[in-house]
């Protein structure tokens, strides 16, 4: 370690390391060998290290939390990105428009609108999302899958957002409000619908005549 002498060298590339264990585990990127298998399912890994990471998934251990909310993760990697939300840093900029991103994954997601990629493909019919999540929710409409009930009558939801904009009708909330009088909606389609009354706007137009 003080005299930086690696006496173990790779005979495949040449890497040299000071610990035989570490060329051992190195070794192992050239034959592909990976001993550590789960338990409790069929993923194996090259190192042990990697494995007991792994495991995080099933016990739902999250050793590592936010200092300023208290939120927790499995992975170190996820509460340094996480941490940027805080921070305000975003670091990852388009290189087509001056969005910028916190995290490398968003700005992926985001770019898909400049190169229109949709590489997430339903198997039932020709459509294709842009996100995986996107596509789940699609596959409801094939499946008739309602995951999200009412809690105050027996109504499901294959949507999240629809099922929060049923709740109002139990609730009277109205979050949607008009900045030029006192009118509120419960959905923000029907404030701009009103919002029209103030603005003249008229947007759908007859295609039999010029009304």
């Amino acid at each position: 370690m003080h005299t930086g002498e690696k006496p173990y060298q790779c005979s495949q590339c040449g890497k040299a390391f000071s610990c035989s264990q570490d060329l051992i585990k190195h070794q192992r990127t050239h034959t592909g060998e990976k001993p550590y298998q789960c338990s409790q399912c069929d993923k194996a890994f090259s190192q042990n290290s990697h494995l007991k990471v792994h495991q995080r998934i099933h016990t739902g251990e999250k050793p590592y939390q936010c200092s300023q909310c208290g939120k927790a993760f499995s992975y170190h990697i996820n509460l340094i990105s996480h941490n940027k939300m805080h921070t305000g840093d975003k670091p990852y900029q388009c290189r087509q428009c001056d969005n910028t991103f916190s995290q490398h994954i968003n700005l992926i997601i985001h770019q898909r609108i400049h190169t229109e990629e949709k590489p997430y493909q339903c198997s039932q019919c020709d459509k294709a999302f842009p996100l995986s999540s996107t596509l789940k929710i699609h596959q409801r409409t094939h499946t008739g899958e309602k995951p999200y009930q009412c809690r105050q009558c027996d109504k499901a939801f294959s949507h999240k957002q629809v099922l929060i904009k049923h709740q109002r009708t139990h609730t009277g909330e109205k979050p949607y409000q008009c900045r030029q009088r006192d009118n509120s909606f419960s959905r923000k389609s029907n404030l701009i619908s009103h919002q029209r009354t103030h603005t003249g706007e008229k947007p759908f137009q007859c295609n039999q005549c010029d009304n």
